[in-house]
């Protein structure tokens, strides 16, 4: 089981462009935070620097994406700079109604910076140990890319399509930047010691297998014992090796991921939250309920009304 597709489908990961980049110098706009969302930018040509709220800063080349996992603002410029006009007041100012390319002054075509900007959004409430290992931004080089085939070659053709106005171009590039987000991921083990603990984990014999059960036969009653007992360890070293490569006890990620599958389901309004409490495990509609509220703020019944 590919247990990184499974998080990101209960997840509800989906892309989403914003637009196509022909900005000829002097330029710099700020993009501002998106809540439950991850930015990204693809430099197609030129050069951008990416500068954060704390400081850090990262010179993109031809080839080059930036991945900003929790949406936090940041400056994208043509030069390293702390101030920058609004993005809304740069759209304001070009009249762009977010069809074709966004184009900002008017220097040599073949100096421009050509980028496609986009970001990922997740389901309100999603949740996960993986997204909370992510780093503030994952820079990926072209000599990543060497080392990621599948990476580099969906990022070339996103590179391709993009600046294409062929129909469904757009649709397309938008379904592949969702499995590059998967793949960065994936690229972002071992320059990032938190997710390569993380993503580690899913590899390690014991470990990963208890994952694999988890998120097979979630509606199981596991315990700490049963869990240890069918990977082959000891309670405590099963425990502790679970706590210390995911960051969380291996109860507490079954209570969590009980609730993000019921999230999935909650969202069929066919469902009945009977119905979604046996299919994630729950001995009783009552017992989900409380938990549910607890941990999101309101009743699964609340919650499909505004599904």
């Amino acid at each position: 089981m590919d247990i990184l597709t499974d998080i990101f489908d209960t997840l509800d990961l989906k892309g989403a462009l914003y637009f196509r980049t022909d900005f000829s110098s002097p330029w710099a706009v700020e993009v501002p935070d998106l809540t439950d969302a991850a930015r990204f930018h693809l430099v197609v040509q030129g050069t951008c620097h990416v500068t954060l709220p704390n400081g850090e800063a990262a010179t993109l080349g031809a080839g080059d994406l930036i991945l900003i996992p929790r949406g936090q603002s940041h400056i994208l410029a043509d030069q390293i700079t702390h101030k920058a006009p609004s993005l809304e007041t740069v759209l304001d100012d070009l009249k762009y109604d977010g069809n074709g390319v966004l184009i900002a002054g008017e220097g040599e075509e073949h100096a421009a910076t050509k980028m496609v900007c986009g970001h990922f959004t997740f389901r309100k409430g999603a949740d996960h140990p993986v997204l909370n290992a992510l780093p503030d931004y994952i820079h990926t080089t072209a000599g990543d890319r060497a080392r990621e085939p599948l990476l580099d070659e969906m990022l070339r053709l996103i590179s391709r399509r993009i600046f294409v106005e062929d129909l469904g171009s757009e649709a397309s590039v938008t379904r592949m930047s969702e499995i590059v987000f998967i793949e960065l991921v994936r690229a972002g083990i071992g320059r990032d010691e938190r997710l390569s603990t993380m993503i580690n984990a899913f590899r390690d014999k014991y470990i990963g297998h208890a994952l694999e059960l988890i998120h097979k036969r979630t509606p199981e009653p596991w315990t700490v014992e049963s869990l240890a007992r069918e990977v082959g360890m000891s309670r405590s070293r099963f425990s502790d090796r679970f706590s210390d490569l995911m960051n969380v006890s291996p109860m507490a990620y079954l209570a969590e991921w009980r609730l993000q599958k019921a999230l999935t389901l909650l969202d069929d309004l066919r469902t009945s939250v009977q119905q979604v409490s046996n299919q994630v495990g729950y001995q009783s509609p009552a017992a989900f309920t409380r938990a549910f509220s607890k941990r999101f703020g309101e009743s699964p019944s609340q919650y499909q009304k505004t599904v």
